[in-house]
């Protein structure tokens, strides 16, 4: 893992955030997640315009702009040992007081960790993984809009913890009207009579740099492609389901709360999906 951080890059064991931090005390900060292929980050201008947007919306302006973090990005890639490898870019409000008051802090604080990553096991993403239905929901926009990747991450941790406790692989969350809003960390996917249906933002979910590819990818494929609302009735009666990811790509879904999606295994249109996907990153 190398590290990127007040100026230098540093090994992951010796990179320090001090603990007057207000990303560290309050969550108080923004990031963005993403995928480098050979030393090359996959839609980067994609995510640094979300990055961009999150920023605007925490009311935090970095030194340099987003010319900068392209540059913190990329020398932070290139001191990596490999070149195909995960990358997460954080803005944080910097040092302050101990209170909320965001005006004690200085200079937002600017950290680049690159490291390896694998989410799920290579037999899972071939069987496909188990998801379950947690009992948190997700916020509505007008508490804090989740197209907003804030360090604060408490509900997608704990849906996350809930499912692993249930013995499951993933979290299916759902928002206060009980719609589906997304898994704990990727966007929702169901395919219903060859239409590929997938929530809209305005029901929780994450607008995803994969998600929008995958979109993408299938219209090619001659799929009809829709922003729809699903409940867990459309997700039980669908013939795939899958999620997609930064950090997991494209994950087939076997089982929600106990009962077989489709045939229980990777479907042909996840197939045909995964392998599009992976050509196009390799592009």
């Amino acid at each position: 893992m190398k590290v990127w951080i007040d100026g230098a890059i540093v090994d992951g064991a010796q990179a320090r955030v001090p603990v007057t931090d207000h990303g560290f005390l309050y969550g108080d900060g923004v990031f963005d997640a993403m995928r480098a292929y050979g030393r090359r980050v996959f839609r980067l201008d994609d995510h640094l315009a979300r990055l961009a947007t999150a920023l605007k919306a925490v009311h935090l302006q970095v030194a340099g702009g987003i010319p900068h973090l392209r540059d913190v990005v990329q020398v932070t890639i290139d001191a990596h040992e490999h070149p195909d490898c995960y990358v997460r870019i954080i803005v944080t409000r910097g040092e302050g007081s101990l209170g909320v008051d965001p005006s004690t802090c200085g200079a937002p604080r600017v950290i680049c960790i690159v490291d390896d990553i694998k989410v799920f096991p290579p037999e899972a993403l071939r069987a496909g993984i188990d998801l379950v239905t947690v009992s948190l929901r997700r916020p509505a926009a007008d508490v804090l809009d989740p197209r907003v990747k804030s360090l604060n991450y408490l509900n997608n941790v704990l849906a996350k913890r809930e499912a692993r406790a249930r013995g499951a692989d993933e979290a299916l969350i759902l928002n206060q009207a009980g719609l589906v809003a997304e898994a704990s960390v990727a966007n929702v996917f169901a395919v219903v009579r060859d239409e590929l249906l997938t929530p809209p933002p305005s029901d929780g979910a994450l607008a995803g740099i994969t998600r929008q590819a995958v979109m993408e990818l299938a219209a090619s494929q001659g799929m009809r492609v829709a922003e729809r609302s699903l409940g867990r009735f459309d997700l039980l009666g669908a013939a795939e389901v899958f999620l997609t990811g930064t950090g997991a790509r494209i994950v087939p879904v076997r089982t929600l709360d106990g009962e077989i999606i489709g045939r229980g295994r990777c479907g042909p249109r996840t197939e045909a999906l995964i392998a599009a996907f992976d050509a196009l990153v390799r592009a």
